[in-house]
Order: C-alpha cells, then structure tokens, then sequence
C-alpha cells in the first residue's frame, strides 16, 4: 500500500431511511452536495421503493477521497439518519457498532400494522434494538419543531441540523446549499429549521 493510500480518510458512509414523501432523497441530496462543497468525493444511491404509496425509501450517501462504490456496505454505516423511528430499528443491523443513529421520533403506522396483521413494537423495544448496536442516539422531535415553525414540510431541514453537530463541517456550508434547494420564500423558515435540529442533544 502506498503512502498516499495510507494518507487518505476512509470513506464516511450515511444511510438515510424513512417513508415515502417525508423528505428523505432531499436530505441525502443535500448531505452529498454538503460533501462536495467541503472538497470530498461524494456520491449517493437511493432505493425508493414504494414511496409514493408511503413505503420505505432508503438513500446511501458516501463522503471520501474518493469514493468507490456510492453504497456503504451493511455493519459499515456511520451515521444512520431515519426519518421515522421505526425504520430506525429496522435498519439498526446497517450501522457499524458504535455508530451515529438520528433519528425523527414521529411514528407513521404502516399498513401491515392498519390491516391488523402486525403490532408496532413499544418505544422500549425500539429503544432496545438501537441500543443493541450504539449509545449514540440522537432523537429529534423534528414533526413537532416543524409543526411550531408553521411548515410540516421542514422535518428534513431539522434532522440534517441535528445531523450537522456529529460531522466538522460548519453550519453555514449546510445552510448555503439548503438556502440554493429551496424556493427563496421559505430560506428563512428553513435556516430556522436547521438551527432548532442543531439545539438537539444526544
């Protein structure tokens, strides 16, 4: 191996999940380009599923000099950034031990669950099978913050805030290619999003 091999960072892997409609390709749009901005190869895959029907819709993205393949492999996850609380646990097995885990503490019941052909599990049970992988657990009120902003629509803003506290990469590089991705109308309401997701505390 040489020593500019050596010298390189290993790639840093993010994996993004949620339901349908929740914002979810947006966000890992953003954090690519926040990569980009930083002068790193990024790259992104994305599965969406049945997403416009409210299914899972899963994104990686991949920050690195450079970046191979645009997905992280499965025990390798950095930072596991859920939309949903559920698909949190159910992605758990993604995040390598010791991992980053945000996560939306809003539950959308699935309609296995509506049918009456499945239980959601207990906030305990979710709780249990984070822990089983990491102690950094990051839980963000992001329906409620939005909802107190005046837009349901800035859940993703707030969980790229709390998002941006684990990375070194400052505030304002998030900001700017937040601010270039929405309508000029809603920059404001946005900067305030990301700064409330900023105030959570692991």
């Amino acid at each position: 191996m040489s020593e500019d091999q050596l010298a390189r960072p290993a790639a840093t892997n993010f994996l993004f999940v949620g339901v349908g409609g929740q914002g979810i390709l947006t966000a890992s749009d953003i954090t690519a380009e926040v990569g980009l901005a930083a002068g790193l190869d990024a790259k992104k895959s994305e599965i969406h599923g049945f997403s416009q029907r409210g299914g899972v819709v899963e994104s990686h993205v991949r920050w690195g000099n450079p970046v191979g393949s645009p997905m992280g492999e499965k025990g390798a996850i950095d930072y596991l950034v859920s939309f949903e609380i559920l698909e949190a646990a159910r992605f758990i097995e993604w995040l390598k031990p010791g991992g980053v885990v945000v996560s939306n503490t809003q539950k959308l019941i699935p309609m296995s669950v509506s049918s009456g052909g499945h239980e959601y599990p207990g906030d305990q049970e979710i709780e249990q099978s984070l822990r089983s992988r990491t102690d950094q657990i990051v839980l963000v009120e992001a329906l409620e913050i939005a909802q107190r902003l005046g837009n349901s629509r800035l859940v993703n803003t707030v969980v790229l805030g709390a998002l941006s506290t684990h990375l070194e990469i400052e505030p304002d590089a998030w900001l700017e290619v937040i601010v270039r991705r929405v309508p000029p109308r809603y920059a404001e309401l946005n900067r305030k999003a990301f700064w409330e997701g900023r105030r959570t505390l692991a």
